[in-house]
């Protein structure tokens, strides 16, 4: 998905903007081969009840309720359930993000203005000045989303929202533990010999630098050789594991 067109709804006033995903996939794509000859595996639609190979028109969705025994929706029927905001960011509220935890959020878009940008600007700066987010209503690829509008660095950022029913978290009350002055002390400890700062320049994809370092090696017709994995003592004693990571 690149420069898709859409139009921020802030009440009467109408923001065009053009969305784009914020994030690229950095990852070495693999195909399936079948061994034997080193050729790629094609994908065939197939319908076993007709034993044939069938096109992309002919086929619909389905919702199965029983074995076997499908519900069926042709694209015209899918359409006239689609949202009234199809093409549309609707603003319903202005929120601290400091309400939202972080395991809601899905995916990110960078909202580009569009023409010369008046109202993008303006509402840039009132976002910027009321230190809040929008929390917004869309249709995203088909599907209905809640998402914020943020201001970060000059520009609106788009987040969706994963919905409360898609949350697998036990928000029940734990039993209460006793916990130990001591063992609490060392790992309070062990937290600020560890403090840093997020300096995302530094982290690196390690795996994916190892398959592409990996593929080089093939092309050059050289052996992978694997790095030796370091033994860790696992330590039952939490006290003895606690006191022995601060010497480390």
């Amino acid at each position: 998905m690149a420069n898709i067109r859409s139009n921020i709804s802030f009440a009467l006033v109408d923001i065009p903007v053009i969305m784009n995903p914020i994030i690229k996939n950095n990852d070495a794509s693999f195909n399936q081969i079948h061994e034997k000859c080193g050729k790629r595996v094609s994908y065939i639609k197939y319908c076993p009840h007709c034993k044939k190979n069938i096109k992309e028109s002919e086929i619909i969705k389905g919702y199965q309720y029983e074995d076997n025994e499908y519900v069926v929706f042709d694209k015209e029927e899918l359409n006239k359930l689609k949202p009234e905001n199809d093409h549309e960011i609707e603003i319903i509220s202005f929120i601290s993000i400091k309400d939202i935890d972080p395991y809601y959020f899905e995916k990110s878009y960078v909202l580009g203005s569009t023409g010369k940008g008046k109202s993008y600007n303006l509402f840039c700066e009132a976002l910027k000045k009321s230190k809040l987010v929008a929390l917004c209503k869309t249709v995203l690829n088909g599907k209905f989303y809640y998402c914020i509008l943020r201001f970060n660095k000059n520009n609106i950022i788009m987040t969706t929202l994963y919905f409360e029913e898609e949350i697998n978290i036990d928000n029940e009350k734990k039993k209460d533990i006793n916990i130990n002055n001591k063992e609490l002390n060392l790992a309070m400890k062990l937290i600020d010999s560890l403090k840093g700062k997020f300096e995302p320049s530094k982290y690196k994809d390690e795996y994916q630098d190892n398959i592409k370092d990996a593929i080089n090696l093939k092309l050059d017709g050289k052996t992978i050789k694997g790095k030796k994995k370091k033994d860790k003592k696992h330590i039952n004693d939490l006290m003895e594991a606690l006191e022995k990571s601060l010497k480390k």
